[in-house]
């Protein structure tokens, strides 16, 4: 851990997530946060960058030919070392200036399970992006010091990092991962499950931004007590050929969620079933901490909590567990 917490300024972090890329200056706080998103033109192996972060958002499903949108991370990890170049070039360019990022010194958040030739890819294009300097942090350990827990006593404590692309199960104790499982599923295949069923069940084919927003939306109902409010979901039908537009309770979309957090939890049981009793005892004590976008739905931890017989709770700002840890890890 002193090698993380021994960098030199000026000093920046950055949460290089599957939906999202946020910047974090030591002091400064976040200093970028915009969607994980690019959009090229031009002929394979001449590509240009168009737009990048929201302004290629604004485009996901209403691209001509000639233009691709493309994900620089696939489920927690990266698939296309040039999107994630410009992605990171455009993020630091943003966020810095024209600082000179050789000398900058950087904090990556990486899944903590992410294979030896994934972390090269990931150096690969930060070096790329003009970082000489670059050291890559386990998410779930940042995740952890975001939601303050207290890592640093000698007692397991159980997090549960629930990202876009990946969920991750640690136990941390004295500032080291003790034990982890990880699930390439979050909320990038919940948003692809739910627009699977549109297609399936009702005859509806909708769009990534129509899946990811009806996804937000379920969440938000949920959390408000509004589930019983219908969700209006637009797209186009599939018997008619035409525009349509459906209404979907949450009810319906519980059973899309349920499937999809069994695996999650079936991550957690297995790292339960292998960890050691003292630890065991701690995490009993404690139960489970919930992080990540996936933790705001209540239905997660519920059906945790009953399948494990532990109880779970979700850290405040959730979403932003990740980046307050990198944040304070720069601070110390």
């Amino acid at each position: 851990m002193a090698s993380i917490f021994s960098l030199k300024k000026p000093e920046i972090a950055i949460d290089f997530g599957t939906a999202n890329v946020r910047v974090v200056h030591r002091s400064d706080g976040i200093l970028f946060d915009e969607p994980s998103l690019c959009c090229f033109t031009g002929p394979s192996g001449a590509e240009r960058l168009l737009a990048a972060g929201q302004s290629a958002r604004a485009m996901v499903d209403r691209t001509p030919s000639h233009m691709r949108i493309k994900r620089p991370l696939r489920r927690g990890v990266l698939q296309d070392i040039d999107a994630a170049t410009h992605m990171l070039s455009y993020a630091l360019r943003c966020a810095m200036g024209r600082t000179r990022l050789g000398r900058t010194r950087v904090l990556i958040g990486v899944p903590s399970d992410a294979t030896q030739a994934e972390r090269a890819a990931l150096l690969t294009a930060a070096s790329d992006a003009g970082l000489a300097s670059v050291r890559l942090v386990p998410e779930p350990l940042a995740a952890a010091i975001g939601a303050e827990l207290p890592i640093e006593r000698p007692s397991g404590t159980m997090i549960v990092e629930c990202g876009a692309g990946t969920s991750e199960v640690a136990i941390i104790s004295l500032g080291g991962i003790c034990g982890t499982r990880s699930v390439r599923v979050g909320g990038a295949s919940l948003a692809r499950a739910i627009a699977d069923d549109l297609h399936l069940r009702h005859k509806l084919l909708v769009g990534d931004l129509t899946a990811e927003r009806v996804m937000e939306e379920y969440s938000n109902h949920a959390q408000n007590g509004d589930r019983s409010v219908p969700i209006e979901v637009k797209g186009r039908s599939l018997r008619t050929q035409m525009p349509a537009i459906l209404s979907l309770s949450c009810a319906e979309l519980d059973l899309v969620a349920e499937k999809h957090f069994r695996v999650i939890i079936e991550a957690v049981r297995q790292l339960l079933s292998e960890t050691p009793p003292e630890l065991s005892h701690d995490i009993l004590a404690d139960g489970i901490v919930l992080t990540g976008g996936g933790a705001l739905s209540p239905l997660l931890g519920s059906l945790m909590s009953k399948e494990t017989g532990l109880s779970v709770r979700t850290a405040a700002d959730a979403c932003g567990c990740v980046v307050r840890g990198l944040q304070a890890m720069l601070l110390h």
